[in-house]
């Protein structure tokens, strides 16, 4: 094959790899958010016992609010007529055999209440299940932002590396042209150096950061993501409104919405107990056989008689003061959550504004100085300490860029959270 034969089928299988490349890359989770959270709500392992647990709870509902299996019981009567005969246990051959079919009942209206009981539990297991999800996508999404936020801080690193390079260069170059002393060339190497160290830490920083994120997905842990490539979009500011999102916690939060479930279910467990004071029945029917026919038919009321008022009286103050422990966890709970909120609320706002001098303000000024310095450095009116300053303070106002967008992206999760749902 000619060089220019192979040159061509090399192109032809690069051309063709390309897009191969392209497709596997796009098909790894890990560039938005979004395949994130879909990913971890189907294969979360948590997140699903905590389902299967709100299934089970659902399930209990119906047999709360059934009655007992009935009762059977069969009574041979003279089973060796008067000695007559060997003992047996075949009808026609006993004295008599009674027949007795049984059926518990509780007071009126007992049923029902255990039946309501169970399906406030159940609706409790359920919002503990949302609460779950909410907390699990917070988590997602945390993540999701700091992997963005360390990669970005890489790519950062990595210019002003190459940067740091180029000045090493003009600092070598005029050292040797007697322009400038040694010192600025052994700066420089101890800049570079500094840069390559963070990128170390920060590639390994990364790395756990991953793990973490496939951990939450059900992922081996060295499983390849893609490269973050966007943020969430942040919510516009009539969205934040503080009034109204203290009233969403309080109408949606799955924990709030967990113990008010609970408190229904207390209400109930005291109605319940108050029933108690009333008796239980069992009825029965009796059949008696009589050689090869049934001859007599009874009827049986069997009541259970409360004398145990103490005992009930006990129950019933149980009852009350689970009641009270139920509404003042939930009122607890509410204060905790609306502080929470406020908090957020507070670093979010305080968040952009941060972004938004940085971007505005902070960086350009400093871009300006390192421009400055920069010329001022050739012309040999600055030394080179200077002109690493103005470098430093370029970095770090990119670097503050990236921390208020981390920043603003965990508290915007946060309060999605507490709010059980998205903005």
């Amino acid at each position: 094959m000619t060089y220019a034969l192979q040159t061509a089928a090399l192109a032809t299988l690069l051309i063709l790899g390309a897009p191969a490349r392209a497709l596997a890359e796009e098909s790894l989770p890990g560039a938005s958010v979004e395949p994130l959270l879909t990913l971890a709500r189907a294969h979360n392992p948590d997140y699903a016992s905590m389902r299967f647990e709100a299934q089970a709870a659902t399930e209990r509902i119906a047999p709360a609010g059934a009655l007992m299996d009935p009762k059977f019981r069969v009574e041979w009567m003279d089973v060796t007529q008067a000695g007559s005969q060997a003992p047996t246990l075949w009808p026609n051959d006993v004295g008599s055999t009674k027949y007795t079919l049984m059926q518990d009942l509780p007071w009126f209206g007992k049923r029902d209440l255990k039946q309501n009981i169970a399906a406030q539990e159940a609706q409790a297991s359920q919002g503990k299940a949302q609460g779950s999800w909410a907390e699990l996508a917070a988590r997602v999404k945390t993540t999701h932002a700091q992997r963005y936020y360390l990669h970005n801080t890489q790519k950062l690193t990595l210019e002003l590396l190459d940067l740091t390079t180029r000045l090493a260069k003009v600092a070598q170059v005029r050292y040797a042209g007697g322009l400038a002393m040694q010192q600025d060339a052994i700066r420089a190497q101890l800049e570079q150096t500094a840069m390559q160290t963070e990128l170390v830490a920060l590639q390994s920083e990364s790395r756990q950061v991953d793990a973490r994120l496939n951990a939450l997905l059900a992922r081996p842990s060295n499983a390849a993501l893609a490269a973050p490539e966007r943020l969430r979009p942040l919510p516009v500011a009539a969205k934040l409104n503080p009034d109204t999102l203290m009233a969403r916690v309080e109408h949606s939060n799955p924990q709030l919405f967990s113990e008010a479930s609970r408190i229904k279910s207390a209400e109930l467990g005291r109605e319940l107990s108050l029933k108690n004071r009333y008796p239980d029945f069992t009825l029965a029917i009796t059949p008696t056989q009589m050689r090869n026919r049934i001859t007599e038919w009874s009827l049986m009321l069997e009541i259970n008689i409360p004398l145990q008022q103490a005992s009930r009286r006990a129950q019933e103050r149980e009852a009350q003061a689970m009641l009270d422990a139920a509404t003042a966890r939930r009122a607890a709970m509410a204060n905790q959550l609306l502080s929470e909120l406020s908090e957020n609320l507070a670093g979010f706002d305080a968040a952009q504004n941060t972004e938004k001098l940085a971007t505005s303000s902070q960086l350009p000024q400093a871009e300006l100085t390192f421009q400055a310095a920069l010329a001022g450095y050739e012309n040999g009116k600055l030394d080179f300490a200077t002109l690493l300053d103005a470098q430093r303070q370029v970095r770090q106002a990119k670097q503050a860029q990236l921390k208020a967008q981390l920043e603003a992206q965990m508290r915007l999760a946060d309060i999605e959270k507490l709010l059980g749902e998205e903005l």
